[in-house]
């Protein structure tokens, strides 16, 4: 992730920043810039994806597509690339080869149960604008980012009455939920829970992109959970 783009970005970084680069002075930036490096890691500093046997229960049969969609990515979106870019609509999306932690979502979620949550939180934010962050300064939804932003996320997940709580307990976090988390510089991230467990047995793995590409990582304690989903579109291809 080079420094430019973390500036371009302005609050997608990590699938959507709690600020915006034009807000902050450049110490800050700088400070940012630096924790999300540390935090995300280089393509040389993370850990190749391993094969991990032990599994948890079995999943429900969305949330097992949903898995197989996300971990279908490992080995395919092999950057972190936070820049915005306009999208077509509906369904929108970057080179497969790049994105953020919320594209490894939004691309799971189409791959495998045809839903699209660039038009989903698209119409939502359309009718109900205010309920949304205001985080970025913007007086009207945008289809190119809005999707691609945790914060909107955790907002449309929970206006759909998919968020659970948060806890320290491995056993309440099934196959397929969805997690965000609190990085250091205050970046928010976003990552799917899958049926592997860690190496030890006692936690899921969860697939994210948190700086090289999509991968499959023991991390889901790793940063301060802030959010816990698990959202069942109301129609599954």
């Amino acid at each position: 992730m080079r420094r430019r783009d973390f500036l371009i970005a302005g609050g997608i970084c990590a699938g959507g920043g709690l600020w915006t680069a034009a807000n902050l002075p450049a110490h800050r930036i700088d400070t940012a810039f630096q924790s999300a490096q540390t935090a995300f890691g280089h393509s040389s500093g993370l850990p190749d994806p391993v094969k991990i046997d032990f599994l948890q229960q079995d999943a429900e049969p969305w949330a097992e597509k949903l898995i197989a969609a996300a971990e279908g990515q490992i080995g395919v979106t092999v950057l972190y690339d936070p820049a915005y870019v306009s999208l077509a609509f509906p369904n929108g999306d970057l080179p497969r080869e790049r994105g953020v932690c919320t594209d490894v979502v939004v691309r799971a979620y189409r791959d495998a149960l045809g839903f699209d949550l660039q038009q989903a939180v698209n119409k939502d934010m359309k009718a109900h604008f205010s309920a949304y962050p205001k985080i970025w300064g913007l007086s009207r939804p945008d289809r190119n980012i809005d999707h691609r932003r945790v914060p909107n996320l955790q907002t449309y997940f929970k206006r759909r009455g998919a968020d659970l709580p948060v806890s320290a307990n491995p056993a309440d976090y099934l196959p397929g939920d969805i997690v965000t988390q609190m990085l250091p510089g205050n970046l928010p991230h976003m990552a799917i829970v899958t049926r592997r467990l860690s190496p030890d047995g006692s936690r899921p793995m969860m697939v994210h992109n948190i700086g090289a590409g999509t991968r499959l990582e023991d991390r889901l304690f790793e940063f301060e959970l802030t959010g816990h989903y698990r959202f069942k579109p109301p129609i599954a291809a």
